[in-house]
């Protein structure tokens, strides 16, 4: 039977959205997800919860896939794995790993659905890791007669499939590449002066798997880098001097300097798997605050790094009243065609704010400014000011993926205002 969600889950984590959705549903088979699909007017697939703005609302049904079968079907032979939509990749990593095998990478938090954080263009960090949605092979979803599809890579219109938007359908599996199983140590260096970047930031950011840089704006440096090697590598000269002038950091870290580092992911060079350290956080502790924050990010291009860096320094002042903490990481290009990756190494800045909306839009504002010269792609699921006209002419292949929503979806049922603002441009 289908479970309607308790009255808490009408809004998102952080608190600053309301659903405007007439009913919450949780079908625990694919024919219940089927039926439901086919009978609603208007219906979108809501993850975890972890969208800042109106992209996973809608005026009809939000659906969560969560109650369906969770079983990963691991294809060894090829390296893959069919993933259930509504699984967290906490789960999906642990479930991997005991076959012998493990995801490029992972964003900060393992709380997220694999579905929504693919839909999204989520990802981890380093030179050489695409976001997350990179690792899908082929999208398995419910489209709005009811009717299941598989879309493979290389078929047409794939390449606008893995970072959807919730556009397209329901989704109810993905197929991903997988690599071997590895092991990594992560380390934590403190008060690294700003100054090194401008002659060091591909150095620096290249010289392990995965490095993420933190200020929090208040001077000229940055408070943390967190550096992740992977176990079976030797280890970098790096942990035996201080790095780039940053020295160790004498115990856990948590990136905000006020808050407890219990619940991060272990330190200190202590080796372990893979999905036990490439994010910050543990996923069976609150990742900060338990919601008590906002968050924006935006995108650049990797070759404009250290100049946006420098354009953010010239309003700092104006960052901090509303900051917690700002957090910078590489991410390498792709061709899906809603990515904010697309086409281009990037670095993605991201803002933790505090939990004040009015306090923090016009900020975001400021820092939308500021980067404009850069050309900015915002996460699509956190808080941006971004003009719909604007942020479309940024994505290349924008038309060609509202032409495909309108070829999946003629009626608009998987529709909402943030798609008709920021995606269906007149055909």
């Amino acid at each position: 039977m289908t479970s309607t969600w308790a009255a808490a889950l009408a809004r998102n984590w952080a608190g600053n959205v309301g659903y405007s959705c007439a009913e919450l549903r949780c079908p625990a088979s694919l024919a219940e997800l089927r039926a439901l699909v086919a009978g609603s007017p208007r219906i979108r697939a809501l993850g975890t919860r972890h969208s800042f703005n109106d992209l996973a609302d809608s005026p009809g049904v939000l659906v969560s896939t969560a109650g369906l079968p969770q079983h990963v079907e691991i294809d060894s032979a090829r390296a893959r794995a069919k993933v259930p939509a509504g699984m967290r990749y906490a789960e999906l990593a642990r479930a991997i790993d005991a076959a012998g095998f493990a995801l490029p990478n992972l964003g900060s938090l393992p709380h997220i659905s694999v579905a929504g954080a693919c839909a999204t263009a989520t990802h981890g960090s380093g030179v050489r890791n695409p976001c997350l949605s990179a690792s899908v092979a082929a999208v398995e979803m419910v489209a709005a007669g009811g009717e299941v599809i598989e879309v493979a890579r290389g078929e047409d219109g794939f390449d606008g499939m893995p970072v959807s938007l919730g556009a397209l359908g329901v989704v109810t599996a993905l197929t991903l590449d997988l690599v071997p199983s590895f092991e990594v140590r992560q380390r934590v260096y403190e008060n690294l002066p700003f100054g090194v970047l401008d002659e060091h930031f591909e150095e620096l950011m290249g010289g392990a798997y995965s490095v993420c840089l933190f200020t929090d704006w208040r001077g000229p440096r940055l408070t943390q880098v967190w550096v992740i090697e992977r176990a079976d590598e030797p280890e970098a000269a790096v942990v035996r001097r201080p790095w780039f002038t940053a020295t160790p950091a004498t115990g856990p870290r948590h990136p905000v300097a006020d808050f407890s580092a219990v619940s991060c992911t272990e330190q200190l060079g202590v080796p372990g798997r893979w999905y036990e350290r490439l994010p910050h956080f543990r996923p069976e502790a609150e990742p900060s605050s338990a919601g008590d924050e906002l968050h924006s990010e935006y995108m650049v291009a990797r070759r404009d790094a250290v100049a946006a860096l420098r354009a953010l320094e010239r309003v700092r002042e104006r960052i901090v009243p509303v900051l917690q903490i700002c957090e910078v990481r590489t991410v390498a290009a792709d061709r899906l065609w809603m990515s904010p990756f697309y086409g281009e190494d990037s670095v993605s800045i991201h803002f933790t704010w505090i939990a004040d909306t009015r306090a923090v839009l016009p900020v975001a504002g400021l820092v939308e400014r500021a980067l404009a010269p850069f050309r900015p792609r915002p996460h699509w699921a956190k808080i941006f000011t971004a003009a719909p006209e604007l942020l479309r002419s940024r994505y290349p292949r924008s038309a060609a993926f509202a032409a495909l929503v309108r070829a999946y979806d003629p009626g608009g049922k998987f529709g909402n205002s943030f798609l008709d603002r920021y995606v269906m441009e007149e055909p």
